[in-house]
């Protein structure tokens, strides 16, 4: 545990949970005084629930237009296109009504905004850049106008970050936009909004909410405001999970998991690092297009076994946070997933030895493998760690 450390409290307004999602939302509206709201949704959402519908109703004449189509794993030529409809809008505010890949894209959307980014190779403008300290941060750029408020329908928790995950189409590499001001001024956290989520996303993106408490909890870099924000989300998830799998109508238990993964992120806010399961995942959305959530069913417990020489006291306290106290962390996880449904292995998504050389050379390039608990000096280590969840 370091003896010191910095906190650093982002620029998000409001977090709302429990209320009506529509109604929230046109309350923020008027309280920001936006006139011209764009919204960024579910395609799924629009077209086959009431949902969306319910929130243009309350926006009223402030309803400025909307985009549909993100596809997963944000790429850009979608976040470019959704730009130019927020631009031609006139839009004052983005609300956004969806997953991971929706939030991310309308963070993205913001920057496009504020610095006139038209085509998908502008982008690389963006890029962040080292600091003197060696952090990343963003380039020199304008900060967004037009700011964002989010409703959730995952629990994967992009919406409670200042960093967007676009994906570079031409070289298949998932990338971190970054800037303090494009996490969302206000979230709005409404069980009755997520019954409409495919069970399998609900469930994968709670494991990946379980990723962000363990891989913070089991950092080198840990602090105490990290753990403690960590360790409850991670009860309420291994709590909540199996509740909405056995009753999907559990509005109680959904709410439990969306608090639950809005701590999860307490570790990355807080500015402790990821480990090599969300380092590798990046690889293999970008590359194999699995889904994140999949992705931490999958890597979790393998990098758990592998990082076990380096942090066993911190692996305990995972197992006695989930309600196993003295076990193995890795097994506990392992049967937590397996409980759920989920894909466990890379043959599960038919990702076989021989891609195992290339996911390893590009995981390298990311920002959290360097940064893995046990140190990872180069692709065979990585390798080490695919075979464990082969």
């Amino acid at each position: 545990m370091p003896k010191s450390g910095r906190v650093a409290f982002g620029k998000m307004d409001v977090v709302v949970f429990g209320k009506p999602a529509a109604d929230t939302l046109a309350e923020e509206v008027r309280r920001l005084d936006a006139k011209r709201i764009f919204l960024m949704v579910s395609g799924t959402l629009n077209r086959t629930t009431d949902e969306v519908a319910k929130v243009r109703r309350a926006l009223g004449d402030r309803f400025a237009g909307i985009f549909d189509w993100m596809p997963p794993h944000t790429p850009r030529n979608a976040v470019i296109e959704a730009a130019a409809a927020a631009r031609g809008a006139g839009a004052d505010l983005i609300g956004t009504i969806g997953g991971g890949s929706v939030t991310d894209g309308a963070k993205a959307v913001q920057l496009c905004l504020a610095n006139d980014i038209r085509t998908p190779e502008a982008l690389d403008g963006l890029r962040p850049v080292k600091g003197p300290d060696g952090a990343l941060a963003p380039p020199p750029c304008n900060a967004p106008a037009v700011r964002q408020i989010t409703i959730p329908t995952t629990l994967s928790a992009g919406e409670f970050s200042a960093i967007a995950g676009v994906t570079d189409e031409r070289r298949r590499v998932k990338e971190l936009f970054r800037h303090p001001e494009i996490i969302p001024r206000t979230v709005v956290l409404d069980p009755a909004v997520t019954v409409h989520t495919p069970e399998w996303l609900w469930l994968s993106t709670g494991i990946r909410a379980v990723d962000h408490c363990v891989e913070g909890i089991c950092s080198g870099e840990a602090n105490p405001f990290a753990d403690a924000q960590a360790l409850h989300g991670l009860t309420l998830l291994a709590r909540g999970l199996p509740r909405v799998k056995a009753d999907p109508a559990d509005l109680e238990a959904r709410l439990g998991c969306q608090i639950g993964s809005w701590l999860s992120m307490g570790p990355l806010a807080s500015g402790v690092p990821m480990g090599a399961s969300h380092g590798i995942g990046y690889v293999l959305g970008a590359l194999f297009d699995i889904p994140h959530g999949h992705t931490s069913c999958i890597m979790l417990p393998a990098v758990m076994r592998w990082n076990k020489p380096a942090n066993a006291e911190r692996q305990a306290m995972i197992a006695a946070a989930m309600g196993h106290p003295g076990q193995d962390a890795a097994d506990v996880l392992d049967k937590f997933i397996a409980g759920l449904g989920m894909p466990r292995s890379l043959g599960a998504v038919r990702i076989g030895r021989e891609s195992f050389a290339r996911l390893a050379e590009r995981a390298m390039a990311t920002p959290w493998v360097p940064r893995n608990p046990r140190p990872i000096p180069g692709p065979q280590q990585v390798q080490e760690i695919l075979e464990l969840a082969a």
